[in-house]
């Protein structure tokens, strides 16, 4: 059997505009596995792409349809000649074909080995597709704000996919961490180690103490308005490209250093948080998982923003 199922970005819209599709199952070349995928994750930036929004909209517009999709998690069907490290039936998970590849929303992919976690047994695959994107935007937004020990460290949309994994990751390095959210994501969020801050209430720099790092998961007006929570000298990072020059400069005026960033794929680092998975030391919350034909679904619930944890995608159970 070669066919594989896809769920694809067939023009630029509304979730109304991802299909199904029927390709055939890729080759892996010599450097390559070919996954069979069981698990994708969905993110935030999955839908601004087929919203028509941001650089890896403007580079595929005229390479549609295009599937989208940068976690997966699943089992190795074929090796590449030249690959030693993976075997045939081995569980693997990764960050792949970021930015302009895709290609996550598939029953198959071949991609590089060298981009591949291996899964340990006591981790869900499904935990594992969750994991690679977020967790490397959580881990390089606090390498780039430089949170080390006792910092005071401020993190937006704390409940959110990054935010999650970013205030675990930022208390295992011995901050004090502190998140917004709403009221209904409070105990959530200070179950993760933070003092949670419901955004609703007041001004965030009304309620809380000036910080040392400010870790904006929002952007645009609330990214600017919790500028007023860092301390003189203190650093920002932003995430939301769309808004980062706008955050930046603001900081820069009020004598903040700020730098926007994108991810970068390191799957040393994935496998850094997969070992904390294993141990208990990460918890990653999964607050929704759809099959890869209601795929149109999973992308309406990101954009209301309101997610707690991660979304995914149950492939490999969607024939």
């Amino acid at each position: 059997m070669n066919a594989c199922q896809q769920l694809a970005i067939t023009q630029f819209g509304q979730p109304s505009v991802l299909a199904m599709q029927t390709t055939e199952i890729p080759v892996p070349s010599d450097s390559q596995v070919l996954v069979r995928v069981a698990y994708a994750g969905v993110n935030p930036i999955d839908a601004k792409t087929r919203a028509g929004l941001g650089w890896a909209a403007q580079q595929n517009k005229d390479n549609l349809p295009w599937v989208p999709g940068y976690d997966i998690a699943g089992k190795v069907e074929k090796v590449g000649a030249n690959v030693q490290d993976f075997a045939v039936g081995e569980s693997v998970a990764g960050f792949v074909g970021f930015p302009l590849a895709g290609g996550g929303y598939s029953e198959y992919v071949a991609v590089e080995a060298d981009t591949l976690s291996q899964v340990a047994k006591g981790v869900p695959l499904m935990n594992a597709a969750a994991l690679p994107l977020a967790g490397q935007t959580a881990w390089q937004a606090l390498d780039k704000g430089q949170v080390g020990e006792n910092d005071r460290v401020l993190i937006l949309a704390g409940a959110g996919g990054v935010g999650h994994i970013a205030i675990q990751l930022a208390v295992a390095r011995g901050a004090n961490v502190m998140a917004s959210c709403s009221a209904a994501n409070m105990t959530f969020v200070c179950g993760l180690g933070a003092t949670a801050v419901d955004y609703h209430q007041a001004p965030l720099a009304e309620q809380i103490e000036p910080v040392d790092v400010l870790i904006d998961l929002m952007g645009g007006d609330i990214g600017i308005a919790a500028l007023e929570c860092v301390k003189a000298g203190g650093r920002v990072v932003t995430i939301p490209t769309i808004t980062a020059d706008a955050v930046c400069e603001q900081a820069r005026q009020q004598g903040l250093e700020a730098e926007g960033m994108l991810v970068s794929p390191s799957v040393e680092q994935n496998n850094a948080m997969m070992a904390m998975l294993e141990a208990g030391q990460l918890q990653l919350h999964i607050a929704a998982q759809y099959p890869l034909s209601d795929g149109a679904k999973a992308h309406c619930e990101i954009e209301a923003g309101h997610t707690r944890g991660k979304i995914v995608l149950a492939v490999g159970s969607s024939k």
